[in-house]
Protein backbone atom coordinates (compact mmCIF):
# COMPACT_ATOMS: atom_id res chain seq x y z
CA UNK A 1 0.00 0.00 0.00
CA UNK A 2 1.11 3.53 -0.77
CA UNK A 3 0.28 5.03 2.62
CA UNK A 4 0.85 8.66 3.61
CA UNK A 5 3.49 9.52 6.19
CA UNK A 6 1.36 11.97 8.20
CA UNK A 7 -2.38 12.74 8.34
CA UNK A 8 -4.38 15.14 10.47
CA UNK A 9 -8.00 14.31 11.36
CA UNK A 10 -10.28 17.29 12.02
CA UNK A 11 -12.99 15.94 14.32
CA UNK A 12 -10.96 12.96 15.51
CA UNK A 13 -13.14 12.01 18.47
CA UNK A 14 -16.09 10.52 16.62
CA UNK A 15 -16.54 6.75 16.85
CA UNK A 16 -15.74 6.25 13.16
CA UNK A 17 -13.02 8.92 12.83
CA UNK A 18 -11.18 7.69 15.91
CA UNK A 19 -11.25 4.16 14.45
CA UNK A 20 -9.86 5.53 11.17
CA UNK A 21 -7.12 7.36 13.07
CA UNK A 22 -6.13 4.27 15.04
CA UNK A 23 -6.10 2.16 11.87
CA UNK A 24 -3.62 4.52 10.18
CA UNK A 25 -1.56 4.74 13.37
CA UNK A 26 -1.28 0.96 13.60
CA UNK A 27 -0.22 0.89 9.94
CA UNK A 28 2.77 3.10 10.80
CA UNK A 29 1.35 6.48 9.75
CA UNK A 30 1.88 9.54 11.94
CA UNK A 31 -1.59 10.68 13.05
CA UNK A 32 -2.59 13.95 14.71
CA UNK A 33 -6.06 15.29 15.32
CA UNK A 34 -8.30 17.94 16.77
CA UNK A 35 -11.86 18.19 18.03
CA UNK A 36 -14.10 20.65 19.86
CA UNK A 37 -14.37 18.26 22.79
CA UNK A 38 -13.68 14.67 23.72
CA UNK A 39 -14.91 12.14 26.23
CA UNK A 40 -14.20 8.53 27.23
CA UNK A 41 -14.08 5.90 25.89
CA UNK A 42 -12.90 7.47 22.59
CA UNK A 43 -10.44 9.90 24.17
CA UNK A 44 -8.92 7.26 26.44
CA UNK A 45 -8.53 4.86 23.50
CA UNK A 46 -6.72 7.51 21.44
CA UNK A 47 -4.46 8.28 24.40
CA UNK A 48 -3.76 4.58 24.95
CA UNK A 49 -2.68 4.26 21.32
CA UNK A 50 -0.30 7.22 21.67
CA UNK A 51 -2.09 9.44 19.15
CA UNK A 52 -1.56 13.19 19.56
CA UNK A 53 -4.71 15.33 19.58
CA UNK A 54 -5.88 18.60 21.09
CA UNK A 55 -9.04 20.55 21.87
CA UNK A 56 -10.28 23.29 19.57
CA UNK A 57 -9.25 24.37 16.09
CA UNK A 58 -5.65 25.65 15.91
CA UNK A 59 -3.91 25.74 12.49
CA UNK A 60 -0.57 26.48 14.16
CA UNK A 61 -0.85 23.23 16.13
CA UNK A 62 -2.02 21.33 13.05
CA UNK A 63 1.29 22.07 11.31
CA UNK A 64 3.40 22.51 14.44
CA UNK A 65 5.03 19.09 14.09
CA UNK A 66 5.22 19.09 10.31
CA UNK A 67 2.73 19.68 7.53
CA UNK A 68 0.44 16.64 7.05
CA UNK A 69 0.25 14.92 3.68
CA UNK A 70 -3.49 15.50 3.86
CA UNK A 71 -6.19 16.43 6.35
CA UNK A 72 -9.33 14.39 6.87
CA UNK A 73 -12.46 16.52 6.68
CA UNK A 74 -15.51 15.34 8.64
CA UNK A 75 -18.96 16.64 9.52
CA UNK A 76 -17.42 18.24 12.62
CA UNK A 77 -15.03 20.20 10.44
CA UNK A 78 -17.54 22.57 8.88
CA UNK A 79 -16.82 24.77 5.89
CA UNK A 80 -15.65 27.67 8.08
CA UNK A 81 -13.46 25.64 10.42
CA UNK A 82 -10.11 27.51 10.83
CA UNK A 83 -8.10 24.34 10.17
CA UNK A 84 -10.15 23.50 7.09
CA UNK A 85 -9.68 27.02 5.74
CA UNK A 86 -5.94 26.96 6.52
CA UNK A 87 -5.52 23.69 4.62
CA UNK A 88 -7.31 25.18 1.61
CA UNK A 89 -5.31 28.40 1.68
CA UNK A 90 -1.97 26.58 1.97
CA UNK A 91 -2.74 23.88 -0.60
CA UNK A 92 -2.73 21.03 1.91
CA UNK A 93 -4.86 18.27 0.31
CA UNK A 94 -8.18 17.67 2.06
CA UNK A 95 -10.02 14.36 1.81
CA UNK A 96 -13.54 13.66 3.00
CA UNK A 97 -14.09 10.80 5.41
CA UNK A 98 -15.66 8.58 2.74
CA UNK A 99 -12.91 9.46 0.25
CA UNK A 100 -10.30 8.17 2.68
CA UNK A 101 -12.09 4.84 3.05
CA UNK A 102 -12.50 4.55 -0.70
CA UNK A 103 -8.79 5.17 -1.31
CA UNK A 104 -7.20 3.13 1.49
CA UNK A 105 -9.66 0.60 2.94
CA UNK A 106 -11.84 -0.82 0.17
CA UNK A 107 -10.32 -3.89 -1.46
CA UNK A 108 -10.98 -6.02 -4.55
CA UNK A 109 -13.29 -8.28 -2.54
CA UNK A 110 -15.51 -5.93 -0.58
CA UNK A 111 -17.97 -7.45 1.90
CA UNK A 112 -20.63 -5.07 3.17
CA UNK A 113 -22.85 -6.08 6.09
CA UNK A 114 -26.08 -4.15 5.93
CA UNK A 115 -29.71 -4.20 7.05
CA UNK A 116 -32.03 -2.31 9.37
CA UNK A 117 -30.55 -4.22 12.29
CA UNK A 118 -27.69 -6.65 12.88
CA UNK A 119 -25.10 -4.91 10.69
CA UNK A 120 -22.72 -3.76 13.44
CA UNK A 121 -22.62 -7.10 15.25
CA UNK A 122 -22.29 -8.95 11.94
CA UNK A 123 -19.45 -6.82 10.56
CA UNK A 124 -17.51 -7.07 13.84
CA UNK A 125 -18.02 -10.84 14.14
CA UNK A 126 -17.26 -11.44 10.46
CA UNK A 127 -13.96 -9.54 10.64
CA UNK A 128 -13.05 -11.57 13.75
CA UNK A 129 -13.83 -14.84 11.95
CA UNK A 130 -11.75 -13.81 8.94
CA UNK A 131 -8.80 -12.89 11.16
CA UNK A 132 -9.00 -16.14 13.09
CA UNK A 133 -9.46 -18.02 9.82
CA UNK A 134 -6.15 -16.82 8.40
CA UNK A 135 -7.48 -13.97 6.24
CA UNK A 136 -6.36 -10.54 7.43
CA UNK A 137 -9.00 -8.17 6.04
CA UNK A 138 -9.20 -4.42 6.17
CA UNK A 139 -12.35 -3.58 8.10
CA UNK A 140 -14.50 -0.92 9.71
CA UNK A 141 -17.57 -1.13 11.91
CA UNK A 142 -19.40 1.44 14.01
CA UNK A 143 -19.18 -0.06 17.47
CA UNK A 144 -16.55 -0.75 20.12
CA UNK A 145 -15.64 -4.43 20.04
CA UNK A 146 -14.61 -6.41 23.10
CA UNK A 147 -12.48 -8.65 20.83
CA UNK A 148 -10.72 -6.17 18.50
CA UNK A 149 -7.85 -3.76 19.10
CA UNK A 150 -9.83 -1.09 17.24
CA UNK A 151 -12.94 -0.67 15.09
CA UNK A 152 -10.96 -0.22 11.86
CA UNK A 153 -7.85 -1.72 10.30
CA UNK A 154 -5.82 -1.35 7.09
CA UNK A 155 -4.09 -4.44 5.70
CA UNK A 156 -2.58 -5.77 2.46
CA UNK A 157 -5.29 -8.42 2.08
CA UNK A 158 -7.53 -8.35 -0.99
CA UNK A 159 -10.57 -8.60 1.36
CA UNK A 160 -12.33 -5.75 3.17
CA UNK A 161 -15.33 -5.90 5.51
CA UNK A 162 -17.53 -2.90 6.28
CA UNK A 163 -20.65 -2.06 8.20
CA UNK A 164 -22.90 -0.61 5.52
CA UNK A 165 -25.14 2.10 6.89
CA UNK A 166 -28.17 3.20 4.89
CA UNK A 167 -28.10 6.65 6.48
CA UNK A 168 -26.77 9.73 4.64
CA UNK A 169 -23.02 10.21 4.28
CA UNK A 170 -22.95 13.78 5.60
CA UNK A 171 -25.23 16.76 6.22
CA UNK A 172 -24.61 17.87 2.62
CA UNK A 173 -24.53 14.41 1.00
CA UNK A 174 -27.75 12.39 1.21
CA UNK A 175 -26.11 9.38 -0.50
CA UNK A 176 -26.39 6.26 1.67
CA UNK A 177 -22.99 5.37 3.10
CA UNK A 178 -23.05 1.77 1.88
CA UNK A 179 -22.79 2.83 -1.79
CA UNK A 180 -19.29 4.20 -1.18
CA UNK A 181 -17.96 0.78 -0.12
CA UNK A 182 -18.44 -0.70 -3.62
CA UNK A 183 -19.62 -4.12 -2.37
CA UNK A 184 -18.87 -7.27 -4.31
CA UNK A 185 -20.35 -9.36 -1.46
CA UNK A 186 -23.40 -8.39 0.58
CA UNK A 187 -24.61 -9.78 3.92
CA UNK A 188 -28.22 -8.62 4.22
CA UNK A 189 -29.87 -9.16 7.61
CA UNK A 190 -33.21 -7.32 7.50
CA UNK A 191 -35.12 -4.53 5.79
CA UNK A 192 -37.79 -2.69 7.76
CA UNK A 193 -38.66 0.98 7.36
CA UNK A 194 -36.43 3.17 9.54
CA UNK A 195 -34.93 6.68 9.57
CA UNK A 196 -38.21 8.37 8.73
CA UNK A 197 -36.37 11.71 8.87
CA UNK A 198 -34.42 10.74 5.73
CA UNK A 199 -36.81 8.24 4.11
CA UNK A 200 -40.33 9.71 4.56
CA UNK A 201 -42.06 6.63 3.10
CA UNK A 202 -41.49 2.90 3.34
CA UNK A 203 -41.11 2.78 -0.43
CA UNK A 204 -38.25 5.32 -0.40
CA UNK A 205 -36.45 3.28 2.27
CA UNK A 206 -36.87 -0.02 0.39
CA UNK A 207 -35.78 1.57 -2.90
CA UNK A 208 -32.32 2.44 -1.58
CA UNK A 209 -31.74 -1.24 -0.72
CA UNK A 210 -33.02 -2.29 -4.14
CA UNK A 211 -30.52 0.05 -5.77
CA UNK A 212 -27.68 -1.34 -3.64
CA UNK A 213 -28.58 -4.92 -4.55
CA UNK A 214 -28.76 -4.11 -8.26
CA UNK A 215 -25.20 -2.75 -8.03
CA UNK A 216 -23.68 -6.05 -6.83
CA UNK A 217 -21.76 -7.47 -9.83
CA UNK A 218 -22.84 -10.74 -11.43
CA UNK A 219 -19.63 -12.33 -10.17
CA UNK A 220 -20.46 -11.30 -6.60
CA UNK A 221 -22.52 -12.92 -3.83
CA UNK A 222 -25.45 -11.97 -1.62
CA UNK A 223 -25.96 -13.84 1.66
CA UNK A 224 -29.52 -12.94 2.63
CA UNK A 225 -31.84 -13.62 5.55
CA UNK A 226 -34.79 -14.71 3.43
CA UNK A 227 -36.94 -15.26 6.53
CA UNK A 228 -37.23 -11.48 6.77
CA UNK A 229 -40.19 -10.23 4.72
CA UNK A 230 -38.47 -6.96 3.84
CA UNK A 231 -35.45 -8.81 2.44
CA UNK A 232 -37.66 -10.88 0.14
CA UNK A 233 -39.15 -7.65 -1.23
CA UNK A 234 -35.82 -6.14 -2.29
CA UNK A 235 -33.63 -8.97 -3.60
CA UNK A 236 -35.50 -9.63 -6.85
CA UNK A 237 -33.21 -7.29 -8.78
CA UNK A 238 -30.02 -9.16 -7.89
CA UNK A 239 -27.76 -10.16 -10.80
CA UNK A 240 -25.50 -12.39 -8.68
CA UNK A 241 -25.89 -15.64 -6.77
CA UNK A 242 -28.00 -15.49 -3.60
CA UNK A 243 -27.28 -17.76 -0.62
CA UNK A 244 -30.07 -17.84 1.96
CA UNK A 245 -30.04 -18.28 5.72
CA UNK A 246 -32.82 -18.47 8.28
CA UNK A 247 -34.83 -20.73 10.54
CA UNK A 248 -36.16 -22.96 7.76
CA UNK A 249 -36.09 -23.60 4.00
CA UNK A 250 -32.67 -22.00 3.60
CA UNK A 251 -29.17 -22.92 2.47
CA UNK A 252 -28.00 -22.39 6.05
CA UNK A 253 -30.59 -23.16 8.73
CA UNK A 254 -30.23 -22.41 12.44
CA UNK A 255 -32.27 -24.36 15.00
CA UNK A 256 -32.52 -25.53 18.63
CA UNK A 257 -31.48 -22.14 19.97
CA UNK A 258 -30.97 -22.13 23.75
CA UNK A 259 -30.21 -19.03 25.78
CA UNK A 260 -28.99 -18.68 29.34
CA UNK A 261 -27.45 -15.82 31.29
CA UNK A 262 -24.08 -17.10 30.05
CA UNK A 263 -24.82 -16.99 26.32
CA UNK A 264 -26.19 -18.96 23.34
CA UNK A 265 -25.99 -22.48 21.97
CA UNK A 266 -27.60 -23.78 18.76
CA UNK A 267 -26.85 -25.68 15.57
CA UNK A 268 -26.47 -24.66 11.93
CA UNK A 269 -27.53 -27.15 9.26
CA UNK A 270 -26.02 -26.98 5.76
CA UNK A 271 -26.24 -29.74 3.14
CA UNK A 272 -27.58 -32.14 5.80
CA UNK A 273 -24.55 -31.54 8.01
CA UNK A 274 -24.93 -30.07 11.51
CA UNK A 275 -22.48 -27.62 13.06
CA UNK A 276 -22.80 -26.95 16.80
CA UNK A 277 -22.35 -23.32 17.84
CA UNK A 278 -21.70 -21.70 21.21
CA UNK A 279 -21.40 -17.96 21.82
CA UNK A 280 -21.03 -15.78 24.93
CA UNK A 281 -23.32 -13.17 23.36
CA UNK A 282 -26.85 -12.68 24.64
CA UNK A 283 -29.96 -12.27 22.50
CA UNK A 284 -31.60 -15.04 20.51
CA UNK A 285 -31.55 -12.66 17.54
CA UNK A 286 -27.76 -13.06 17.55
CA UNK A 287 -28.23 -16.65 16.37
CA UNK A 288 -29.54 -15.15 13.13
CA UNK A 289 -26.54 -12.80 12.81
CA UNK A 290 -24.09 -15.60 13.62
CA UNK A 291 -25.64 -17.86 10.98
CA UNK A 292 -25.30 -15.16 8.31
CA UNK A 293 -21.63 -14.70 9.26
CA UNK A 294 -21.10 -18.47 9.21
CA UNK A 295 -22.56 -18.66 5.71
CA UNK A 296 -20.48 -15.77 4.33
CA UNK A 297 -17.26 -17.09 5.93
CA UNK A 298 -17.93 -20.60 4.66
CA UNK A 299 -18.50 -19.30 1.12
CA UNK A 300 -15.24 -17.36 1.38
CA UNK A 301 -13.41 -20.64 1.94
CA UNK A 302 -12.86 -20.67 5.71
CA UNK A 303 -13.26 -24.18 7.13
CA UNK A 304 -16.17 -24.73 9.57
CA UNK A 305 -13.93 -25.69 12.50
CA UNK A 306 -12.15 -22.33 12.41
CA UNK A 307 -15.47 -20.47 12.01
CA UNK A 308 -16.97 -22.26 15.03
CA UNK A 309 -13.89 -21.57 17.17
CA UNK A 310 -13.90 -17.88 16.22
CA UNK A 311 -17.60 -17.52 17.06
CA UNK A 312 -17.01 -19.05 20.50
CA UNK A 313 -14.18 -16.59 21.22
CA UNK A 314 -15.99 -13.44 20.07
CA UNK A 315 -17.07 -11.46 23.14
CA UNK A 316 -19.43 -9.08 21.40
CA UNK A 317 -19.72 -5.29 21.35
CA UNK A 318 -20.12 -2.57 23.88
CA UNK A 319 -23.71 -1.34 24.03
CA UNK A 320 -25.08 -4.54 22.47
CA UNK A 321 -26.79 -6.13 25.48
CA UNK A 322 -23.65 -5.20 27.37
CA UNK A 323 -23.94 -6.27 31.00
CA UNK A 324 -22.86 -3.27 33.07
CA UNK A 325 -23.79 -4.82 36.42
CA UNK A 326 -24.23 -8.53 37.15
CA UNK A 327 -26.96 -9.13 39.69
CA UNK A 328 -25.51 -12.49 40.63
CA UNK A 329 -22.23 -10.86 41.62
CA UNK A 330 -23.40 -7.78 43.53
CA UNK A 331 -25.17 -7.16 46.81
CA UNK A 332 -28.30 -5.56 45.36
CA UNK A 333 -29.01 -8.52 43.08
CA UNK A 334 -29.99 -6.12 40.28
CA UNK A 335 -28.61 -6.60 36.74
CA UNK A 336 -28.06 -3.57 34.51
CA UNK A 337 -27.77 -3.76 30.72
CA UNK A 338 -26.86 -1.13 28.15
CA UNK A 339 -28.00 -1.49 24.53
CA UNK A 340 -28.06 0.83 21.55
CA UNK A 341 -31.64 -0.22 20.62
CA UNK A 342 -33.00 3.18 19.61
CA UNK A 343 -36.19 2.22 17.75
CA UNK A 344 -39.37 0.59 19.07
CA UNK A 345 -38.69 -2.53 16.99
CA UNK A 346 -35.17 -2.94 18.34
CA UNK A 347 -36.33 -2.22 21.88
CA UNK A 348 -39.05 -4.85 21.55
CA UNK A 349 -36.52 -7.46 20.41
CA UNK A 350 -34.14 -6.76 23.31
CA UNK A 351 -36.95 -6.85 25.88
CA UNK A 352 -38.30 -10.12 24.51
CA UNK A 353 -34.89 -11.73 24.97
CA UNK A 354 -34.45 -10.40 28.50
CA UNK A 355 -37.90 -11.64 29.45
CA UNK A 356 -36.87 -15.16 28.45
CA UNK A 357 -33.84 -14.99 30.76
CA UNK A 358 -35.01 -12.95 33.75
CA UNK A 359 -38.07 -13.68 35.90
CA UNK A 360 -37.90 -10.46 37.93
CA UNK A 361 -39.18 -7.03 37.02
CA UNK A 362 -37.76 -5.41 33.86
CA UNK A 363 -37.28 -1.65 34.18
CA UNK A 364 -36.63 0.00 30.81
CA UNK A 365 -35.14 3.43 30.15
CA UNK A 366 -35.74 4.35 26.51
CA UNK A 367 -34.61 7.19 24.24
CA UNK A 368 -35.34 6.87 20.49
CA UNK A 369 -33.20 8.11 17.62
CA UNK A 370 -34.47 11.01 15.53
CA UNK A 371 -36.39 8.64 13.24
CA UNK A 372 -38.22 7.19 16.24
CA UNK A 373 -39.25 10.71 17.22
CA UNK A 374 -40.96 11.42 13.91
CA UNK A 375 -44.77 11.57 14.02
CA UNK A 376 -45.01 9.02 11.21
CA UNK A 377 -43.40 6.37 13.40
CA UNK A 378 -45.91 6.47 16.28
CA UNK A 379 -47.76 3.33 15.16
CA UNK A 380 -44.57 1.30 15.66
CA UNK A 381 -44.83 1.84 19.42
CA UNK A 382 -48.00 -0.23 19.73
CA UNK A 383 -47.15 -3.02 22.23
CA UNK A 384 -43.41 -2.50 21.64
CA UNK A 385 -42.83 -2.51 25.42
CA UNK A 386 -45.11 -5.41 26.36
CA UNK A 387 -42.19 -7.34 27.86
CA UNK A 388 -41.21 -4.45 30.15
CA UNK A 389 -42.83 -3.97 33.55
CA UNK A 390 -41.88 -0.31 33.81
CA UNK A 391 -40.90 2.20 31.08
CA UNK A 392 -38.98 5.35 31.99
CA UNK A 393 -38.43 8.17 29.51
CA UNK A 394 -35.59 10.61 30.24
CA UNK A 395 -35.38 14.16 28.99
CA UNK A 396 -34.65 13.58 25.31
CA UNK A 397 -31.51 14.86 23.64
CA UNK A 398 -32.05 18.28 22.15
CA UNK A 399 -32.41 18.30 18.37
CA UNK A 400 -31.67 21.13 16.01
CA UNK A 401 -34.95 22.30 14.48
CA UNK A 402 -34.75 25.15 11.99
CA UNK A 403 -37.24 27.71 13.23
CA UNK A 404 -40.85 27.13 14.15
CA UNK A 405 -42.54 24.50 12.04
CA UNK A 406 -46.07 25.04 10.83
CA UNK A 407 -48.87 22.75 11.84
CA UNK A 408 -50.24 20.22 9.41
CA UNK A 409 -53.79 21.46 9.15
CA UNK A 410 -55.03 18.12 7.86
CA UNK A 411 -53.78 16.21 10.90
CA UNK A 412 -53.70 18.94 13.49
CA UNK A 413 -50.24 17.98 14.82
CA UNK A 414 -46.88 19.73 14.56
CA UNK A 415 -44.27 18.42 12.16
CA UNK A 416 -41.45 18.77 14.67
CA UNK A 417 -40.00 15.63 16.35
CA UNK A 418 -41.62 14.31 19.51
CA UNK A 419 -40.30 15.34 22.91
CA UNK A 420 -40.40 13.25 26.07
CA UNK A 421 -43.96 14.11 27.08
CA UNK A 422 -45.19 13.38 23.54
CA UNK A 423 -43.48 9.98 23.61
CA UNK A 424 -45.03 9.29 27.02
CA UNK A 425 -48.54 9.68 25.56
CA UNK A 426 -47.72 7.45 22.57
CA UNK A 427 -46.34 4.57 24.66
CA UNK A 428 -49.14 4.86 27.24
CA UNK A 429 -51.65 3.86 24.56
CA UNK A 430 -50.50 0.24 24.92
CA UNK A 431 -48.50 0.25 28.17
CA UNK A 432 -49.84 1.41 31.53
CA UNK A 433 -46.67 1.97 33.59
CA UNK A 434 -44.78 4.75 31.82
CA UNK A 435 -43.14 7.79 33.45
CA UNK A 436 -41.35 10.80 32.02
CA UNK A 437 -38.49 12.34 34.01
CA UNK A 438 -37.33 15.87 33.30
CA UNK A 439 -34.45 15.51 35.78
CA UNK A 440 -31.80 12.80 35.40
CA UNK A 441 -31.19 12.55 39.15
CA UNK A 442 -34.86 11.78 39.76
CA UNK A 443 -34.78 8.97 37.21
CA UNK A 444 -31.67 7.41 38.77
CA UNK A 445 -33.20 7.71 42.23
CA UNK A 446 -36.34 5.94 40.98
CA UNK A 447 -34.21 3.03 39.79
CA UNK A 448 -32.27 2.94 43.04
CA UNK A 449 -35.39 2.85 45.21
CA UNK A 450 -37.55 0.63 42.98
CA UNK A 451 -35.26 -2.11 41.63
CA UNK A 452 -35.09 -5.22 43.82
CA UNK A 453 -33.09 -8.43 43.85
CA UNK A 454 -33.70 -10.41 40.64
CA UNK A 455 -34.81 -7.35 38.68
CA UNK A 456 -33.25 -6.22 35.41
CA UNK A 457 -32.65 -2.59 34.44
CA UNK A 458 -31.98 -1.94 30.76
CA UNK A 459 -30.99 1.35 29.10
CA UNK A 460 -32.07 1.43 25.44
CA UNK A 461 -30.99 4.22 23.08
CA UNK A 462 -28.20 5.51 20.88
CA UNK A 463 -27.21 8.42 23.14
CA UNK A 464 -25.06 8.14 26.27
CA UNK A 465 -27.77 8.87 28.87
CA UNK A 466 -25.65 11.67 30.37
CA UNK A 467 -23.95 9.47 32.96
CA UNK A 468 -27.19 7.93 34.30
CA UNK A 469 -25.97 4.39 33.58
CA UNK A 470 -22.80 4.94 35.58
CA UNK A 471 -24.77 6.50 38.44
CA UNK A 472 -27.23 3.60 38.47
CA UNK A 473 -24.39 1.07 38.50
CA UNK A 474 -22.66 2.94 41.31
CA UNK A 475 -25.81 3.15 43.45
CA UNK A 476 -26.69 -0.55 43.04
CA UNK A 477 -23.24 -2.10 43.02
Amino acid sequence: MNLPKHIHVIGICGVATSALAIAFHKAGVKVTGSDKGFFPPVSTELEKQGISFYAGWHPEKMVGNGTPDFVVITTASGTQNPETLYAKEHNIPSLGYMEVFKKYFIKEKSIVCTGTWGKTSSSALLSHIFEQGGIDPSYMFGGVSLSHASSAKITNSDWSIFEGDEYKSSPTDATAKFFYYKPTHLLLSAVSWDHADLYPTEESYFNVFKKLISNIPASGLIVANTQNLGVTKVIDGAKCKIVSYGINSSDYIYSDVKQTKEGLSFKIIHNNQSFYITSPMLGIFQAENITGCFAMSHRAGIVPEKIISAIASFKGLKRRLEKRLDGERCKSGVTIFDDIAHSPEKASSVLKNLREIYSGKIITIFEPNIGGRERESTHKYDNAFKDADVVLIPRLTKLKVAGDTEKDVTKGIPDRPMEGEDLLKVIMKTHKDVTFFEEDAALVNFIKTTAKKGDCVVFLGSHGFRGMIEEAVKSLK
